[in-house]
C-alpha cells in the first residue's frame, strides 16, 4: 500500500475542519481515531482502515504500533518504490519501522496482548450493539478465514475503538440493538467512530458526542437502530 498526501487540503479549506465532501470515508474515520492516542501509549491497529491511522499520529507524539504478527514500532505506510516486502503488518500490508523497532514471534505478540500490556486496539467491525457488542469476523454463507487476534485483543487491550462504515453497502444499519452475527466480545466496545458519527458507549447507552460536518443528529439516527443520546456538547466531527 502507498502512503497517501497528508500535507494537502482541498481547494477551499482552511485549517484542521475538512468537509467529509472533500475526504474518503477511510480516511476520515483514521484521522478522526488518531486523536483519541495519547503520548506513551502502546496500540494495536486491526485489518482493514484502522491500519491507516499509523498515518496520522500526531506530530511530536510517541505511540508505539504493536502488530501482532511480531513487529513492536510500526510506522506509516512506505512511499511507492520504497517497499520493503519483508515489513508487514498484520493485514499483508507494507509498512515502515521506526528507530528501535523489536521483532519477535507470534507468542511474544499475543503474550502482550493477553497480558494487558496494549493500551487500545482499534479494530474493524461488522455489527456493534448498544451493550458494546462486536460482530467482527464471521458472516453465515461467506468463506471465513478465521477469528485472528481480534478476540484476544477485546478481551486483553485496555480500550476498544471500533472502526467502520455507518451502514452496509445495501443501506442496513451495522449498529444494532443486538448483534445478530457471531460475536468477537461481548461488552468490550468502548467507542465507535464511523464516517457519520463519534459514539460512546456508555451503561446508560450510547452518547452520541460528534457528528460530520453537514449532516444532522436526525440523519445519523435514521441509520442506527438503538436510540442514541445526544451528549449536551454535540459538535461537529474535526479532522
Amino acid at each position: 500500500m502507498i502512503r497517501p498526501v497528508l500535507d494537502e487540503e482541498p481547494p477551499g479549506c482552511h485549517g484542521v475542519m475538512l468537509h467529509t465532501a472533500f475526504m474518503d470515508k477511510r480516511e476520515q474515520i483514521a484521522r478522526r481515531i488518531a486523536q483519541e492516542l495519547q503520548d506513551g501509549y502502546y496500540v494495536n491497529l486491526g485489518i482493514g482502515i484502522p491500519t491507516l491511522v499509523a498515518n496520522y499520529v500526531p506530530p511530536g507524539m510517541e505511540v508505539i504500533l504493536q502488530s501482532e504478527n511480531g513487529m513492536l514500532g510500526v510506522g506509516t505506510f512506505p512511499f511507492e518504490g520504497e517497499e520493503d516486502p519483508d515489513l508487514i503488518n498484520a493485514g499483508k500490508e507494507t509498512v515502515t519501522e521506526i528507530p528501535g523497532t523489536a521483532y519477535f514471534s507470534s507468542a511474544d505478540s499475543f503474550a502482550m496482548i493477553r497480558g494487558g500490556h496494549v493500551d487500545l486496539t482499534v479494530l474493524g467491525g461488522m455489527e456493534v450493539d448498544e451493550g458494546g457488542n462486536l460482530a467482527s469476523w464471521m458472516i453465515p454463507g461467506k468463506v471465513v478465514k478465521g477469528m485472528g487476534g481480534s478476540m484476544d485483543l477485546v478481551a486483553g487491550a485496555n480500550r476498544v475503538i471500533v472502526a467502520m462504515e455507518h451502514s452496509t453497502k445495501d443501506g442496513r444499519p451495522k449498529i444494532l440493538k443486538r448483534c445478530t452475527l457471531q460475536l468477537t466480545g461481548e461488552g468490550v466496545v468502548d467507542m465507535i467512530v464511523t464516517e457519520l458519527a463519534v459514539i460512546e458507549v456508555t451503561p446508560k447507552g450510547l452518547v452520541l458526542n460528534e457528528i460530520a460536518p453537514g449532516t444532522t443528529r436526525e440523519a445519523v439516527q435514521r441509520v442506527t437502530e438503538p436510540e442514541l443520546i445526544p451528549s449536551p456538547d454535540l459538535k461537529p466531527i474535526s479532522v
